[in-house]
């Protein structure tokens, strides 16, 4: 349907229905069930999950997962509860702290994209370089450092999802 069309079968302006669609302005509850009756849509539909999420990373929200001298950003859904993938970039001289943590997770999976990072746990350190790929369980303290000159880029794939991050 055409936004005249939808305009016609609510009773509600062309611009107000343009403006719902480019997302400037919140319909109240009548006005948006009105539009979901025209358009044979159920109400509910609107609050589901897609089955299909890109996150562009310029538009991913950075999350703060501690450490320092780290950008994180969530590259997957937020709703998403079976994985969570960080993408981060780790400074010179970052790292996620001096005291080992754990993460509320079954598996945890690093994957170096560019330089170098090093995982700490209580009695080894493994060093990994671009291309490789880390996986352990979350519930074993650990936490990482990157001691090298340049910026690391890196993922983590957290499973199941820890939390549901935040801004």
């Amino acid at each position: 349907m055409t936004i005249e069309q939808i305009a016609e079968s609510t009773g509600l302006t062309k611009g107000f229905i343009s403006r719902v669609e480019r997302d400037v302005t919140s319909p109240s509850v009548s006005s948006l069930l009105t539009i979901c009756q025209v358009l044979s849509l159920p109400i509910g539909s609107l609050f589901e999950s897609p089955e299909r999420e890109v996150i562009e990373l310029d538009k991913a929200p950075r999350i703060n997962m501690g450490g320092s001298g780290a950008i994180e950003r969530l590259v997957t859904p937020r709703s998403e509860s079976r994985v969570q993938v960080l993408r981060s970039t780790l400074d010179p001289n970052s790292s996620g702290g001096e005291a080992l943590y754990t993460i509320n997770c079954d598996a945890e999976v690093l994957h170096v994209i560019t330089g170098e990072v090093i995982v700490h746990f209580p009695n080894e350190d493994v060093k990994l370089i671009a291309g490789d790929t880390l996986t352990f369980n979350g519930k074993e303290p650990h936490s990482w450092s990157n001691t090298s000159v340049e910026a690391s880029e890196v993922t983590w794939t957290i499973v199941p999802a820890a939390w549901s991050g935040s801004a």
